[in-house]
């Protein structure tokens, strides 16, 4: 599971992804806060000289449309891809195959194999952004604001080399998927039958982790 992670800068993302946000946000995210994520243009609103993708900011903590405030983020931020399908926060945007990438520069998990919560800083080995798969949503307020919304997609880690280090001992060992640069494309147009075929684990030799000072 991840509850905390860095964007990346503007820069990095146009040069990832080949477009940025029109609105500023922060690069410390946390449930409910405002961050960036990419999805597929749509096709009936791609002109001639368009880019493919289109870079929103939303919520992290994805909202569905019956959601009362925005406080059910710090419960949707993630989405156990086993159970997709079926949960209410998550079965809409799942059966409409609304495909998102969040961008992460780093993703902090929990190392408590000493007895004692150590937070650590995980990123790619070659620094590259970590392109994480999700689902995005769209919700109105009951004032009528128009919020975007996104939670990254996790599987079961406990085969994982590196992630399986991670979160309590007798809790289940989760992973965010991460997408090698060459499928983020294929994601963001996937239909939903053909979603899973992207839920695997991200090779452990190419991530690495970093304790931090707490």
């Amino acid at each position: 599971m991840c509850s905390h992670y860095e964007a990346p800068t503007t820069d990095r993302l146009l040069l990832g992804y080949g477009v940025t946000p029109d609105q500023p946000f922060k690069n410390d995210l946390w449930p409910t806060y405002s961050g960036p994520f990419i999805r597929a243009r749509p096709e009936e609103s791609v002109d001639e000289g368009d880019h493919k993708f289109e870079a929103l900011i939303g919520q992290f903590g994805l909202l569905p449309f019956w959601a009362k405030d925005k406080n059910l983020g710090r419960r949707t931020y993630n989405v156990r891809a086993e159970t997709a399908d079926s949960k209410p926060s998550f079965r809409s945007a799942w059966k409409k195959a609304q495909h998102c990438v969040i961008p992460a520069a780093a993703i902090y998990e929990p190392d408590w194999r000493s007895g004692k919560s150590v937070p650590t800083r995980i990123t790619r080995t070659d620094d590259g952004v970590m392109s994480i798969a999700g689902l995005w949503e769209q919700w109105k307020s009951p004032e009528g604001e128009i919020v975007h919304s996104y939670s990254m997609l996790t599987i079961n880690a406990a085969e994982h080399d590196l992630m399986k280090n991670y979160h309590k001992p007798q809790d289940e060992k989760r992973m965010v998927v991460i997408l090698s640069n060459g499928l983020i494309e294929d994601w963001l147009n996937a239909t939903t039958d053909e979603s899973h075929e992207f839920l695997r684990m991200y090779p452990a030799d190419r991530l690495k982790a970093e304790a931090q000072s707490s």
